[in-house]
């Protein structure tokens, strides 16, 4: 059995040897600026719904920032903004975190509704408005 060796460093060995060369380079070039671009495509569509969607943008930054040097100091910005957010929210007292949350919640309610609206032609609050007659 041969030396136990750290993950980081095999995995940087084999992005070397990829890049050793001028296919390999571009190849990787191409591969993680698609790959990426799509993940952050994906995060940002994700932003206003409840779930994952900063993370997922944060993600594909990390893939960008593979190659692309630009990408690291966004997702240094990004990551520096989003933490500094996080430790204010939690600083606030209660009543003010319910206020920012129902905010939150409006504004992705109203989101919805709009793409719902402009994607199929359908009022959400109408047909709550129908439903809610009906009963």
């Amino acid at each position: 059995m041969g030396p136990k060796t750290d993950d980081g460093v095999s995995d940087v060995r084999v992005l070397d040897r990829i890049r050793s060369n001028s296919t390999g380079r571009l190849a990787l070039k191409i591969g993680v600026g698609i790959v990426g671009s799509l993940v952050v495509a994906i995060g940002i569509v994700l932003i206003p719904f409840p779930g994952p969607g900063w993370a997922i943008v944060i993600l594909g930054l990390a893939i960008l920032a593979i190659e692309f040097h630009w990408a690291r100091g966004v997702l240094a910005f990004t990551k520096r903004h989003v933490q500094s957010w996080t430790h204010w929210i939690g600083r606030q007292s209660l009543p003010i975190r319910a206020l920012i949350g129902l905010v939150g919640m409006i504004f992705i309610s109203a989101v919805v509704w709009a793409s719902v609206r402009v994607s199929f032609g359908i009022d959400l609050v109408q047909v709550a408005l129908d439903w809610l007659a009906a009963r």
